[in-house]
């Protein structure tokens, strides 16, 4: 059984301050090849495609490509707000290894 990825109240949050829906954008996640680990997490403000997956709440949107879904199969999707700095972070079950920056992973 495939699990969609989920996001959590944090990130949605954090959409909402930084006015997403207001610019009519939604928060990709898009997984690319790439990176010190074999794949890279893109994340970035966009419009929403037709065939996206969108997980909605809070009236801000994230989407997720077609492609990319299988990589992030129950992933989390959450916003980290640390001293070294604030940033969207993504909690990924099927990355066997990833590397310090937490933006790209191997399967």
């Amino acid at each position: 059984m495939t699990l969609p990825p989920k996001v959590t109240s944090r990130a949605f949050e954090r959409l909402a301050e930084i006015g997403a829906a207001e610019q009519g954008k939604a928060l990709r996640i898009a997984v690319e090849g790439g990176g010190c680990s074999g794949f890279q997490y893109e994340i970035a403000l966009d419009d929403p495609r037709d065939d996206d997956l969108k997980l909605s709440d809070q009236g801000e949107t994230v989407v997720i490509d077609s492609v990319s879904l299988p990589f992030l199969t129950d992933a989390v999707i959450d916003f980290s707000e640390e001293l070294i700095g604030a940033r969207f972070v993504i909690e990924n079950p099927n990355a066997t290894s990833s590397c310090g920056c937490g933006t790209s992973f191997s399967i």
